[in-house]
């Protein structure tokens, strides 16, 4: 991983404190995302992961919604497609749905029952994983599709809400961690 490119992706991370609610450190990727450079820096971070650790990937699911943002030019770049993951009622045509708890309440993901067949090789990309309520439930839904998860993938990980200790087996990775 290039120091460089990392310090550029890191750089253009901010936090606000008390959002959105007190005691809640939000960390805010909007000015990466504006960022041509640092952007690019962090595809080819994520890139240069997955194709050092899976000789093979076959699609890129994104978490509603910033792994839209995240997973299309990862997938382009690893030529290979890419679905949704989203929340309930976004998405037409049969769908599988999971319910899942949040710190503040329920929420209800969905994918549609024909975004990957059985087998293929499916990383699971967003841009934050926190508590792992949402990570875990999309891949229970992608698991209902007999789909085999390489390994969930995030930008930032905030390690003091454990979430990755919620994916159990699934391999995990984060480019920058927090406490």
């Amino acid at each position: 991983m290039s120091r460089e490119r990392l310090r550029a992706v890191r750089d253009r991370v901010r936090s606000f404190p008390d959002f959105p609610v007190p005691g809640v450190l939000f960390r805010d990727i909007s000015p990466l995302l504006k960022d041509p450079v640092a952007f690019k820096a962090l595809i080819d971070l994520l890139e240069d992961h997955l194709r050092a650790s899976f000789p093979k990937v076959d699609v890129i699911a994104g978490l509603d919604s910033r792994g839209f943002l995240i997973g299309p030019p990862l997938a382009q770049r690893l030529g290979v497609g890419f679905v949704l993951i989203r929340k309930k009622g976004k998405l037409p045509g049969p769908t599988e749905s999971i319910s899942y708890a949040l710190e503040y309440g329920k929420a209800e993901l969905e994918i549609q029952s024909d975004a990957v067949e059985a087998g293929q090789k499916v990383v699971v990309v967003d841009d934050l994983l926190a508590t792992g309520g949402t990570m875990c439930a999309a891949c229970k839904l992608l698991a209902r599709l007999k789909a085999d998860i390489l390994e969930c993938l995030v930008v930032i990980e905030l390690k003091g809400l454990r979430g990755a200790a919620k994916l159990e087996a699934i391999p995990f990775h984060s480019l920058l961690q927090y406490d």
